[in-house]
């Protein structure tokens, strides 16, 4: 024996909890499934005619250029 009775018990826990998600997972895909087996699918849509590409239009504003700036004649500054 290489596991406790502790062991064996969480490793059967978890084999009947991963048979149970299996089953149910398995269960609701099937569910699906047979739900559309009996569904028509739509009629495909008749081809439709390549029109030419409408011409695609940029509107680019030009960059302008900064005005210089006018600076006055620097200021004393006097610290008391």
């Amino acid at each position: 024996m290489l596991l406790s009775v502790q062991g064996q018990g969480a490793l059967y826990a978890f084999c009947i909890f991963l048979i149970c998600v299996i089953a149910v997972f398995g269960a609701k895909l099937a569910r699906v499934g047979w739900r559309t087996l009996h569904k028509k699918l739509p009629p495909d849509p008749p081809p439709k005619q390549d029109k030419a590409p409408e011409p695609v239009y940029f509107l680019v504003e030009r960059k302008k250029k900064r005005a210089r700036a006018e600076y006055s004649a620097p200021k004393r500054i006097d610290f008391k």
